[in-house]
């Protein structure tokens, strides 16, 4: 036990290094641009302080997003979607696999539940004890299901999910931009320093790297950025991208795509003037999605919503660290 805590411990200081590294890059960042270039190597005034306006802007905004997609903490299923204390007793002591499934079945009637593992049964989780919402997955890492998750991003040490997929493509997006104003306005000193217009100095060095780095970083977000640009229009998770969700009807990738403009609002949110700021403006609450198949006026179960709700937002249950394997195998 103790050298599993030990081992715990380690992988917990250990995961934090890619964020370090990306923290450390974009503090270098700073300092070669304020300093190195806009203090040492421009001599117009004027200029200096528009690049330093415009980067500071770019900069705030990279870090303010950088900083929500980490420490949001990932959303778990309400109490609802945990087994009550007898539905427990009575689901471990069923020997009978087929009995245990039509218990979770009848559990699952009273929640907006859709999807399905691939065997057809209910999607539940062994660790969590939990019943998994639509689009929910257990992540190894974080130890508990999470709403609605995309991946685990180790360059956030995070899971991006339901609660901080916007702060996650904001970080992307202004990375991006971030990148793109130093490599435009750093270029035509590198061209400079390279024909010898400026004389050597430790300024040259920076802004060489300064020019190759956020390229080499431009180019990496830039695929990144597409793919998941492409995934909200689809309105498709990672997960679901390789492993399509499992309905009554079978699989089907565009379960949840209801339309391009309304695949944006449930990232984004109703108001546009908030799309681009990194407060959280998603639609509903991780536990239900329109389906595609399904127009919400015509799905039972939202008509008995407040059933299944907690009043007031209640908290959630902690997961069940000490389970074991999943009982029926479900996507995770």
């Amino acid at each position: 036990m103790a050298l599993s805590r030990a081992l715990r411990c380690c992988q917990r200081i250990f995961s934090w290094i890619p964020v370090i590294i990306i923290s450390s890059v974009v503090l270098w960042s700073y300092y070669a641009y304020v300093f190195e270039l806009c203090f040492v190597t421009l001599s117009n005034n004027l200029g200096r302080v528009t690049y330093l306006l415009i980067f500071h802007v770019c900069f705030i905004m990279f870090c303010w997003t950088y900083w929500k997609a980490i420490f949001t903490p990932p959303s778990t299923p309400t109490k609802k979607f945990h087994l009550s204390y007898t539905d427990k007793e009575r689901y471990e002591m069923e020997e009978r696999p087929e009995v245990q499934k039509q218990i979770l079945v009848d559990i699952a009637k009273k929640l907006p539940i859709f999807t399905r593992a691939q065997s057809g049964a209910i999607r539940f989780c062994d660790r969590c004890q939990v019943i998994k919402p639509d689009r929910c997955h257990h992540c190894s890492v974080c130890e508990t299901c999470v709403l609605k998750m995309d991946h685990h991003c180790p360059w956030v040490n995070n899971c991006v999910g339901f609660s901080n997929y916007k702060f996650f493509l904001l970080f992307l997006s202004y990375s991006m931009i971030y990148c793109v104003f130093i490599a435009s306005t750093v270029f035509q000193y590198f061209l400079k320093f390279w024909v010898g217009d400026l004389p050597n100095g430790p300024a040259k060095f920076h802004v060489l790297f300064l020019l190759f780095v956020a390229l080499m970083f431009f180019v990496s977000l830039m695929f990144l950025f597409g793919y998941h640009c492409w995934l909200v229009a689809k309105n498709r998770s990672t997960l679901e991208a390789f492993s399509p969700p499992v309905f009554q009807n079978g699989p089907d990738r565009n379960g949840f795509n209801v339309g391009l403009n309304k695949n944006l609002r449930q990232v984004f949110g109703e108001h546009k003037k908030l799309w681009f700021i990194p407060v959280f403006t998603s639609q509903g609450d991780g536990h239900y999605f329109p389906l595609r198949t399904l127009r919400e006026s015509e799905n039972p179960l939202l008509a008995n919503e407040e059933k299944w709700v907690e009043d007031g937002g209640s908290d959630e249950e902690s997961a069940d660290e000490n389970g074991s394997s999943l009982l029926i195998r479900t996507e995770s």
